[in-house]
């Protein structure tokens, strides 16, 4: 059994993996020419919208998709039965906040210091009722680790910008254009996944289900909500304070980092959720788990986040262009400290969920947001680079709340979790002081290419002088040359 769970897990991990470097090779490509097209007001009125989707947007999903993943169901009727009603209730309740969106469009935008926007809140808004059609789907494939359809999905989607939201930023030159591209994106989302998943929309419904979902969906949600104000309340607080150039600005170098980001987290959260779900009665099996995935994570994330604060000005010309230029230095920190977020705070999150503990992620957000909020209103008083500084350092503070609890509560070693990544900090911290001195000596776009090429040579030569790393690394590189020839023998 345990050996199947490796081999799904080892599967479901490539798949996710090659998805989300190859949707990081055509994504930005989009975003250099959509970043070259439109004005940086432009992306802070859409980072308004979003703002609003988003937050709406959690209250379609209830937290169920958290659920089907994490619970432990004895049939695959149960299971099918509970996401009959995790999908009826999405598409009512998106139904249902579409509905009260439209009717208070016009106080909600003067309440976000957007007033005019009404129509372009409206038509976004449509994305709820689409999301909810792959939501649960989507559920399904990642807990069943089946990701290959989600690969095919995603390959569909990335390749909406060069077929809708460029030729129409060409044509209309307005935000309009990532509006629509986003809605066709989530229409193509729905109808693929709809098609493709083995589960199917039936009439069923039952109250009982919902009762036995609610009291860990209600926790989920509420968990969700204070994720959304750690990651939005900033946003609001800065359209009030400031204007749409720097909050264009703001969210787009956010944006540009996270999507980098994403590469890792997007491709190892929810396969390290499903494992770790999988594994929550084997107390010694889960620990060994999460602590491999951290090491391994921590391998790659480390220099990433080193070399974009290293590499700023390059990555933020070659990325944003130009214009963007007064976004380097944003793009720099903020790219540093998410990077270290993901073994030190995010895969804390997943360990309260998969252990059915979504009150306890709940209080962690609490924590943070209780710094977050008054911190960005008086920077945001005094200037935009003290924005930049407070909002980094701010997620530090995460980072020790996040310890004190895996500590207390699920009795993991916040000093082991750093002494497992201590062979990445210590190459990162020897390749950063060589891409330094490299920087020194020029600064031409082809010097950067080569200087990071050196880095990363560097890097892995020296991660290679840690025995247990290395030996991690070679069983992965066997696994996936042994997949690669038996998928060939496959195809002959």
């Amino acid at each position: 059994m345990r050996n199947s769970l490796y081999k799904k897990i080892g599967n479901a991990t490539k798949w996710s993996t090659i998805t989300e470097i190859l949707a990081k090779l055509v994504m930005p490509v989009s975003n250099i020419i959509l970043a070259r097209l439109l004005v940086p007001e432009a992306f802070g009125v859409v980072a308004t919208v979003t703002m609003i989707v988003s937050f709406a947007d959690m209250f379609t999903d209830a937290g169920f998709q958290k659920y089907l993943i994490q619970h432990k169901f004895k049939t695959e009727k149960a299971l099918y039965d509970h996401t009959a009603v995790a999908f009826w209730t999405n598409l009512l309740l998106s139904i249902f906040i579409w509905m009260i969106i439209v009717i208070f469009a016009t106080p909600l935008t003067n309440l976000i210091g957007s007033p005019g926007l009404e129509a372009v809140i409206i038509i976004s808004c449509i994305s709820l009722p689409l999301t909810s059609f792959s939501s649960i789907q989507m559920a399904l494939y990642r807990r069943s680790f089946d990701y290959k359809p989600l690969f095919l999905t995603r390959m569909i989607s990335i390749c909406v910008p060069f077929v809708v939201t460029i030729p129409l930023t060409l044509l209309w030159n307005s935000y309009w254009a990532l509006i629509i591209g986003t809605l066709c994106g989530n229409l193509t989302n729905a109808v693929i996944l709809t098609l493709k998943s083995k589960w199917k929309p039936k009439a069923f419904y039952r109250l009982s289900i919902l009762k036995s979902m609610i009291s860990f969906s209600i926790w989920s949600l509420l968990e969700s909500i204070t994720v959304w104000l750690i990651s939005w309340g900033d946003v609001f607080i800065i359209g009030t304070l400031l204007n749409s150039y720097y909050l264009g600005l703001y969210k787009t170098s956010m944006n540009t980092v996270n999507s980098i980001i994403a590469l890792i987290t997007s491709a190892t959260v929810p396969i390290l959720l499903a494992t770790l779900s999988r594994l929550q009665d084997d107390e010694q099996e889960y620990q060994r788990m999460f602590f491999k995935f951290q090491r391994l994570v921590g391998v790659f994330v480390f220099p990433l986040g080193v070399g974009m604060f290293i590499y700023s000005d390059f990555i933020t010309s070659i990325l944003l262009g130009g214009q963007w230029e007064e976004a380097s230095l944003f793009v720099g920190i903020w790219g540093l400290i998410s990077a270290i977020a993901i073994p030190f705070s995010t895969y804390c999150g997943i360990v309260y969920i998969s252990k059915g503990r979504p009150k306890v992620s709940f209080w962690a957000q609490i924590l943070q947001l209780i710094v977050l909020i008054p911190v960005i209103y008086i920077s945001a008083n005094y200037s935009f680079t003290t924005l930049i500084y407070s909002r980094s350092l701010i997620r530090i503070e995460g980072f020790l709340v996040h310890f004190l609890i895996i500590y207390y509560v699920f009795k993991i070693s916040p000093w082991k979790m750093i002494r497992n990544v201590m062979p990445c900090i210590v190459a990162s911290i020897i390749m950063a002081f060589v891409a330094i001195v490299l920087q020194r000596f020029y600064d031409g776009f082809l010097w950067n290419i080569i200087s990071i090429l050196v880095c990363i040579v560097l890097y892995f030569g020296v991660i290679g002088l840690f025995r247990d790393v290395r030996n991690e690394l070679v069983l992965i590189l066997k696994y996936n040359k042994k997949k690669a020839s038996s998928t060939e023998k496959d195809i002959d």
